[in-house]
């Protein structure tokens, strides 16, 4: 299990035609690029796939044709979370998971559980779940912080929570979790910019959004990077400083699906109450991608 989820993961877009249905064209497009670029599993659903703005069939459809296109060349990781503990469980326990390697659970947004909420909460789920479960911690999105002490609790006493996407920017929280987890427990670095700090410090690989665009690039980073590779890893990361910080200047996933669109892999269609970038903003992608053509 470890292996499975080592390395890189993405967070792959839901592609939109104009009349912001969901494209499977284009979808399937994008897991041709993400496999062929050697990236070790996919997360569908997402916050970058925009899941919030999907329908239960929808939902369902995606997940479906993801299943059928990947063909089980990589694991998938499908998003299951909420801030109804009784209603993701009931979704878990009615969904066909064949398929689906583990599942991605975001803590409770917008009820500001305290920390016994989130373990009762990540408990139930992990009982619920046929598949193995990992924790997804982001407190910039969900004003809510899984605390080390809790992530090591769960990861203790739940044998099916196998690892957590960290995404709170603390790393003395990160330290924390390295030198008191499980030996088989998996920390991912939730954003891009953190992957050399996160793979230093121990971690097992990154859950990307650039690796959208660029997966051979981002994939070969982090396999420098857990191999401890520092310098040839910096210098692709370095290579890629201005992308990452375009990716989030005015969210996300309308800055990587601009990048997308320039790259032809895409539609850049984003559902409200998302907009596309600003022509400005578009702009700039567009010279920091001739820039990068440039250097390679």
């Amino acid at each position: 299990m470890m292996k499975k989820f080592k390395g890189t993961g993405v967070a792959v877009v839901t592609p939109f035609k104009s009349d912001l249905s969901i494209d499977f064209a284009s979808m399937g497009r994008i897991i041709e690029h993400l496999v062929s670029g050697d990236v070790n599993y996919i997360i569908l659903l997402g916050t970058t796939g925009e899941a919030s703005t999907l329908s239960r069939d929808e939902k369902g459809a995606l997940t479906s044709f993801t299943v059928e296109a990947v063909n089980r060349r990589v694991p998938i990781v499908l998003g299951m979370g909420g801030n109804n503990t009784s209603e993701i469980v009931s979704s878990i326990r009615e969904l066909d998971l064949d398929g689906i390697d583990a599942i991605l659970s975001v803590a409770p947004y917008y009820n500001r559980p305290c920390q016994r909420g989130l373990y009762q909460h990540f408990r139930q789920i992990s009982m619920a779940s046929p598949v193995p479960v990992i924790l997804y911690n982001v407190p910039s999105r969900t004003c809510t912080n899984i605390l080390p002490e809790t992530c090591l609790q769960l990861a203790t006493d739940c044998e099916n929570i196998i690892g957590i996407k960290e995404c709170s920017g603390n790393f003395e929280n990160l330290m924390k979790i390295m030198r008191d987890k499980p030996e088989d427990f998996l920390v991912m670095a939730g954003n891009d910019i953190d992957i050399l700090p996160f793979a230093a410090a121990g971690g097992a690989g990154v859950v990307s959004v650039l690796a959208n665009a660029f997966p051979a690039e981002c994939s070969e980073m982090v396999q420098q990077a857990l191999k401890n590779n520092f310098k040839a890893a910096r210098e692709i990361q370095l290579k890629f400083l201005e992308i990452t910080e375009l990716l989030f200047a005015e969210g996300n996933p309308a800055g990587i699906k601009a990048i997308m669109n320039s790259l032809n892999l895409c539609q850049n269609y984003v559902r409200l109450p998302l907009v596309p970038v600003s022509r400005s903003m578009q702009g700039r992608i567009s010279k920091a991608i001739e820039a990068l053509r440039m250097k390679s």
